[in-house]
């Protein structure tokens, strides 16, 4: 079974222990929950590596933009390494090239769009230096708009700068992330936005009603705007108890697919982006989530659209149409 997965932070973990001379831990194999050798060992097509920026509140520093471009440079030097094992994507004629050649397609993402501040020409940047997917915000304000997690910003849309963001981003052809967004923020990108957009990492509200999770209304417009909905493994987003389990994950699956199609579903871990206790340690774990959604009685073809059929039609629709 291939896999592709939207999201996870293993970029930002590296680049932390990068700072501490003794580490030995690479790209290629490591302690956190994803590296090249395992990613290629459990069937992965393709993940998206996320330069993850943890910016405290809307104050910017310039040293973000550079800590971004820095964990670019990690990935970029692992392809320079194992170029016979992975190779870089940037769009999915790159995607079905690396397939021909049984090869590990990686896609690089950012983060925290604050790292933009206020300045559309860092967007075109991150673009030339190979980011293909842009979460316009984390958990903080920033330059393009509001996060979800606030309970004051909830309702606030985008920026007049973010609404800027929107429009060259699809200029571009980098993919809009709405996942840690505001829910007015999350209107304001379905209304002026003329590509499929995705949430990389969200799962459902009506099953746990976090802010992190999507509506029903964001799940079919996601859907309606033909973009997908990688589903999180972060277990306070999947349940009350906090835990991640494959038993949790799967009313999200169910739930989603019955509000958006059975194509608006896809993966986005979150992988060393969340540490609580998990059923599905990291990625050398993912057949055990094949296998589990077997037993639970999901169909061949509803397990290869979540794994990566439904990814794979999406990133066709984004750079093809």
């Amino acid at each position: 079974m291939n896999l592709i997965d939207f999201h996870c932070d293993t970029l930002m973990r590296l680049y932390d222990i990068a700072q501490h001379p003794d580490s030995n831990e690479s790209l290629w194999q490591n302690n956190g929950q994803i590296d090249v050798s395992r990613l290629l060992k459990s069937g992965y097509a393709a993940q998206f590596f996320a330069c993850f920026l943890w910016l405290e509140g809307s104050c910017v520093k310039d040293s973000f933009y550079e800590d971004a471009l820095a964990m670019a440079d990690i990935l970029r030097h692992e392809i320079k390494r194992h170029p016979e094992h992975i190779a870089f994507a940037g769009n999915f004629k790159d995607y079905q090239e690396n397939r021909k050649r049984h090869l590990l397609s990686a896609f690089l993402t950012v983060e925290e769009g604050g790292i933009l501040d206020g300045n559309l020409m860092r967007l075109d940047a991150l673009y030339e230096k190979g980011i293909r997917i842009l979460t316009l915000t984390w958990n903080y304000e920033n330059c393009i708009g509001y996060p979800n997690i606030i309970p004051k910003y909830r309702q606030k849309g985008l920026k007049p700068f973010g609404l800027d963001v929107v429009s060259r981003m699809e200029e571009l052809g980098m993919i809009i992330d709405v996942s840690h967004l505001s829910d007015g923020g999350f209107e304001d990108v379905f209304s002026h936005s003329k590509r499929p957009f995705i949430a990389s990492h969200s799962n459902a509200r009506e099953i746990l009603n976090h802010p992190r999770n999507l509506t029903d209304e964001m799940i079919r417009k996601i859907a309606e705007k033909g973009g997908v909905i990688g589903l999180n493994f972060g277990g306070e987003f999947l349940q009350k108890t906090g835990r991640s389990t494959v038993e949790a994950m799967l009313p999200h699956i169910r739930h989603i697919q019955n509000v958006g199609g059975h194509e608006v579903l896809a993966i986005g871990t979150d992988f060393d982006g969340v540490e609580e206790d998990m059923e599905i340690r990291g990625c050398q774990d993912m057949p055990y989530l094949i296998q589990a959604l077997e037993r639970y009685g999901l169909s061949a073809s509803e397990i290869e659209g979540i794994c990566y059929e439904n990814a794979e039609k999406f990133l066709k629709r984004y750079w093809e149409n």
